[in-house]
């Protein structure tokens, strides 16, 4: 039985998918953890009873916010896995390096290419015709960890960033849920044998 916790700053629809998903299974969300309290991920987190942990960014720089979510993540430990949905905030070393490999992110491209906030218009504007998705663990730098699994499509002609984009959203919701499942049934096993 694995505890994981979810980052999101926006609509949240990641986080959705895997909260229905992880419902019916053995494993525990544990929490949100936002920057934006107004957002509907935070909405959908009150909504559901799932442990909310809000911390305004604002000026201060970005370890002192990572302070105040570890003092309020202490309550839910152990966490064995931090899972990033649409969170907007780099983490810093203060964080990563507490973890290590217990954090991953899902990005909207066939990952080096395309890092950062825009990957699907950028994508999009390429002359790529496979276009995709990559889970990786979170290291320090913008979207450079070690690359876990990519799935990828190819675009048909003519079609539109919004029909590109349901795509996109369509591969995450099915497989963010499974490779955050194989993970956690991975660490189960490996602290079974210790």
């Amino acid at each position: 039985m694995a505890r994981f916790a979810v980052f999101a700053s926006g609509r949240g629809s990641n986080f959705i998918e895997i909260h229905r998903f992880f419902k019916n299974t053995a494993h525990t969300l544990v929490a949100l953890i936002t920057d934006k309290p107004g957002c509907p991920a935070a909405d959908y987190a009150r909504e559901h009873s799932i442990p909310l942990i809000a911390v305004q960014y604002g000026k201060r720089n970005r370890e002192e916010a990572e302070r105040e979510i570890l003092e309020k993540l202490e309550q839910f430990m152990p966490i064995d896995l931090f899972v990033l949905a649409g969170f907007m905030r780099l983490l810093t070393p203060l964080f990563v390096n507490r973890f290590p490999n217990k954090i991953i992110n899902i990005h909207p491209s066939l990952l080096p290419k395309y890092p950062g906030a825009h990957a699907i218009s950028e994508s999009y504007a390429s002359r790529d015709t496979m276009l995709g998705v990559t889970i990786h663990y979170v290291d320090t730098g913008m979207d450079t960890g070690e690359i876990i699994v990519q799935e990828q499509f190819e675009r048909g002609p003519g079609q539109s960033i919004e029909e590109v984009e349901s795509i996109i959203h369509s591969i995450e919701h099915r497989l963010y849920p499974q490779v955050i499942l194989s993970i956690v049934s991975e660490l189960e096993k490996q602290e079974a044998l210790h």
